[in-house]
């Protein structure tokens, strides 16, 4: 019989080796991140200089392939969990968690159905019920699923719903959410099929918050003209401003004219673990589903969203098949395949890096990192308060916070300042010394920090501000010059 060398395999040595090379790295990256830059800058043609090349027909030296990726690959990719990291939402994850993924990935765990590993079902029951007496679901009735971001769990939740709701013909359905909802619902609803007719964006208030009159208006018209009224997403901490929609007010409308109501909580459900972020959350109990994202506030790497459902079969209705190559592991009802409760039949095992990173460092401390993260938005903003130079656009909110630069002894118009404020990202962007980029309010252009890591300090805010400050002061010289 002929003898296959071809097993992709290292000795158990050269493993280890290997694996010590790796954790070494990793570690190295996680004890020293605060002294590394924030910012990747690369073209394509300088990254086609580095990597463009064909597959190679022989293999390599497997420490120099780790060593050039090391160098090149890693030292060429942002940084989303440095303590500078300000925009979009950054991924301060813990080191628990990357090495229960490595653990996960090591295994390669198959985490669809129970038949195939049943601890790994199980730890994503257990850890779907933590979260849902966190967020005051239904223990017993409840359930949940975890899906790799809040994108995938906001498509799990409209195909739900639309399958609850509607069943087989939602041609005449319509759904609501805000024009703060993220952008990641509306990718959802065109990925099922619905026109731009069945699309409803409501208004926001001057708050940034869901204008309930018009949304009351909105649904009374879509009846009369009989339309089906079947889905209402709301946010839990919007990606703008950290806004908590009114959830109270929203639920008691979706019960009344029963719509299926949606919370995507994937930025600021998390902060229900703190006291101000309690109280925002009141109402959040009420939702149909709820998306919250584990890789953002909870700490987690990517990838790991989850949504939770007030009533587990919903999901199960809406997503099982019963394929004949499947038939052997049905097992009994108790035994959840997890490739029934959403779109994925071959899934990671998520579950672990929260399971593992929860039991090392226990609820508290992740709801003291929380609390802390949103005492230091707050305190930005009394700094920015306090100052000559800045203006508050928006107050700090859920560890988000808005502002721009605005001296009061200059007279700029808004045009102007939305140019210095571009020119400031632009420039703190360059210098790749913190990232810091713009968004839009009311039309105005805007810098604005996310604040969710727990490693970020005081300090590293104020040496930010001086950069801004710097190229504040450099563009007023500049157009000073020219004038």
């Amino acid at each position: 019989m002929k003898k296959n060398n071809a097993r992709l395999e290292l000795s158990k040595e050269e493993m280890k080796t290997y694996g010590h090379q790796v954790v070494d790295a990793i570690v190295e990256h996680h004890a020293t991140q605060h002294e590394k830059l924030p910012v990747a800058l690369g073209s394509r043609e300088e990254m086609d200089s580095l990597f463009l090349e064909e597959a190679p027909e022989e293999g390599s030296d497997p420490s120099k392939v780790l060593e050039f990726v090391l160098e090149k690959v890693m030292t060429n990719s942002a940084n989303m969990a440095h303590p500078k990291s300000f925009s979009f939402v950054p991924g301060p994850s813990n080191y628990v968690s990357v090495m229960a993924d490595a653990l996960a990935t090591g295994y390669n765990i198959f985490s669809g159905g129970w038949a195939a590993s049943p601890a790994a079902a199980e730890l994503e029951i257990v850890t779907i019920q933590w979260l849902l007496k966190i967020f005051g679901f239904p223990k017993k009735k409840g359930g949940g699923i975890f899906t790799s971001g809040g994108s995938m769990a906001n498509l799990t939740a409209v195909v739900t719903a639309r399958r609850i709701k509607c069943g087989d013909d939602f041609s005449n359905a319509v759904i609501y959410l805000s024009d703060q909802a993220h952008s990641s619902n509306i990718k959802a609803i065109r990925v099922l099929g619905f026109k731009k007719e069945q699309i409803r964006i409501i208004p926001t208030d001057s708050e940034l918050k869901y204008s309930v009159n018009k949304l009351k208006n909105c649904i009374a018209k879509d009846r009369l003209e009989g339309l089906y009224p079947f889905c209402l997403i709301a946010t839990a901490g919007t990606t703008n401003t950290g806004t908590v929609d009114p959830l109270v007010e929203l639920g008691k409308i979706c019960k009344k004219e029963d719509i299926w109501f949606h919370i995507d909580g994937a930025y600021g459900g998390a902060a229900i673990l703190s006291q101000k972020g309690k109280q925002a959350m009141k109402g959040i109990e009420k939702a149909d589903s709820l998306t919250v994202d584990p890789h953002k506030w909870f700490f987690q790497p990517y990838e790991m969203g989850c949504l939770l459902v007030r009533n587990h079969k919903n999901l199960s209705h809406t997503f099982t098949e019963k394929p004949e190559y499947l038939r052997d592991i049905e097992g009994n009802t108790s035994e959840i395949n997890f490739y029934d409760h959403g779109i994925q039949l071959t899934r990671r095992f998520r579950a672990l890096k929260f399971y593992m990173s929860l039991k090392t460092f226990g609820l508290k401390e992740f709801r003291d990192a929380i609390t802390y993260n949103i005492d230091l938005a707050e305190e930005v903003e009394t700094m920015l308060r306090g100052s000559k130079s800045w203006e508050v656009v928006f107050p700090a909110t859920l560890a988000v916070i808005n502002f721009r630069y605005n001296p009061i002894n200059k007279k700029y118009s808004e045009k102007e300042l939305d140019k210095i404020n571009q020119y400031i990202s632009g420039k703190v962007m360059d210098s790749r010394q913190a990232m810091l980029v713009t968004t839009i309010l009311n039309g105005q252009i805007v810098l604005r920090m996310c604040l969710i890591n727990p490693r970020t300090t005081m300090e590293d805010i104020t040496d930010t501000f001086d950069l801004c400050k710097k190229y504040a002061l450099e563009f007023e010289e500049g157009a000073v010059s020219k004038a």
